[in-house]
């Protein structure tokens, strides 16, 4: 073996050992460095937050130490995807570069296209799947479920081999990562009350707790923020940061069906595992989803936009108790159930009639889990700009109702409201000391209505819309109510 010749495995998201394909391949040659890029450009980019970059701490910690049992340990570059090429270029070492393929926001997409372009010419990249998204060429939705279990069902990769050669050489400018930690994450003050921890060991308390207990009526206890936080399987930061890999995820739930008590919940969960990467595959076949509608016609509906009631809005303070409760408990904990992250997208498309393009990123600042192709692809369904897909217009009244009928939620999140009349609190007609409503609700609903229908029933609109199907639409016959 050439000792200098190093595999590099570079770590953007994929934070784990099991399971990870570049991690795997570049140990097999026990010559390894494993580097993770810190760009804070990119954590200034769309929907980027200080508390996913404290999750993002608990994972790298982990990260860590998990490798030290390797007779490795992980290195911080601090800069862009640019500067490592150039800290790379500037020696006359060889290097074999291992990456796990991510769908990402513009900025970090773009960096990491040119850079493995550009790296491809002077160095072996190796590039592999994450998710069950296909890449490029490989792209063909009609074949796309069955690619899905394809990927799904593949074995599950080992544990890394150990590394032979563990001496960090001084050519590339890294840093530990107590350094790292120390100027990037421990300065930056909080601004949350709490949120979950990061780390594999996490994931894995969650999953085994959520098949043995927690999913017993996941199906229906997901709708209601309360139930929702305990009965919802709390992966999704997770999986957003690769601390455990779908696949693994998969297989269990696949054994775990076989004799489960509650196997009409998991098959639920089931449902919700390939809708995850279906969504992940429209920012992926179309990156431009970040900033355009899907469908090009819905640019053009929400011209302009209110500083004020977005503020009022990300706030929770729009004088609806139920909305306002559940982005104040987003603020402080930095998730939500998605009926209630539906809801309130809804209410600042339709209601408030505010470009998605200026309330998403706000929104996805705010969640510990904001996963790009996720919550760009579920803004614009709430936004009713898909074309695809038929408006639906969240009555908050409604879900107040339906989702806390004893206004416990509520009160939780505003005590101010505790000795108020339900009704009052279900209606918004809050007597005591409260923000006042921004909008009439029903009003609001009935002009976003109109113009929303107004635009879908031209026939240039259905043909962009098939169009729109054809590259983005499920091929599922049974959705998921």
């Amino acid at each position: 073996m050439d000792s200098d010749q190093t595999d590099l495995i570079i770590f953007h998201k994929n934070l784990r050992i099991k399971d990870n394909e570049s991690l795997y391949y570049g140990s097999l040659r026990q010559n390894y460095r494993c580097i993770y890029i810190f760009d804070p450009k990119y954590w200034r980019g769309n929907g980027k937050s200080v508390r996913q970059l404290y999750f993002l701490k608990d994972c790298l910690l982990e990260l860590d130490c998990n490798l030290k049992t390797l007779n490795s340990k992980l290195e911080i570059f601090r800069g862009d995807y640019f500067e490592f090429y150039k800290s790379l270029a500037k020696n006359s070492n060889k290097y074999n570069l291992y990456f796990n393929h991510t769908t990402d926001i513009n900025y970090y997409n773009t960096q990491y296209c040119k850079f493995t372009k550009i790296a491809a010419e002077c160095y072996n990249v190796n590039i592999f799947s994450d998710f069950g998204v296909q890449r490029g060429a490989e792209t063909n939705r009609n074949q796309w479920s069955k690619f899905w279990e394809s990927q799904m069902n593949q074995k599950i990769h080992d544990i890394p081999m150990p590394n032979k050669y563990n001496k960090i050489k001084k050519e590339l400018p890294t840093i530990s990562l107590d350094t790292f930690l120390k100027i990037s994450v421990d300065t930056c003050e909080k601004d949350f009350l709490e949120i979950q921890p990061g780390g594999t060991a996490a994931a894995e308390y969650l999953l085994s707790t959520f098949f043995t207990e927690r999913c017993n009526g996941y199906r229906f206890k997901m709708s209601n923020p309360l139930d929702a936080r305990d009965h919802c399987s709390r992966l999704s930061p997770h999986f957003a940061f690769g601390t455990i890999s779908m696949r693994y995820v998969y297989q269990k739930l696949k054994n775990e069906l076989l004799n489960s008590n509650y196997r009409i919940d998991l098959h639920s969960f089931k449902k919700r595992l390939h809708w995850h990467c279906h969504f992940i595959q429209k920012l992926e076949t179309e990156p431009n989803l970040e900033f355009n509608s899907m469908h090009s016609m819905c640019d053009t509906l929400r011209s302009s936009e209110n500083s004020e009631l977005i503020e009022r809005w990300i706030m929770g303070e729009t004088g609806f108790p139920f909305l306002d409760a559940c982005i104040r408990h987003l603020r402080k904990y930095g998730w939500i159930n998605f009926r209630m992250r539906a809801m309130i997208m809804s209410f600042a498309s339709y209601n408030l009639w505010q470009p998605w393009q200026k309330t998403s990123p706000l929104l996805a600042q705010l969640f510990v889990d904001y996963e790009p192709g996720i919550h760009i692809s579920q803004v614009q369904m709430q936004s009713g700009v898909t074309g695809i897909n038929l408006p639906r217009i969240y009555s908050v009244l409604k879900q107040s109702m339906d989702q806390d009928p004893e206004a416990l939620f509520i009160k939780k999140e505003i005590p101010q409201l505790e000795y108020e009349n339900l009704d009052n609190i279900h209606n918004a007609e809050i007597k005591s000391k409260y923000p006042g409503k921004v909008i009439d609700h029903k009003l609001s609903a009935a002009f976003a209505r109109k113009e929303i229908w107004n635009i879908r029933k031209s026939e240039q609109f259905k043909n962009i819309a098939k169009q729109v199907y054809l590259m983005h639409g499920s091929r599922f016959r049974r959705r998921i109510k």
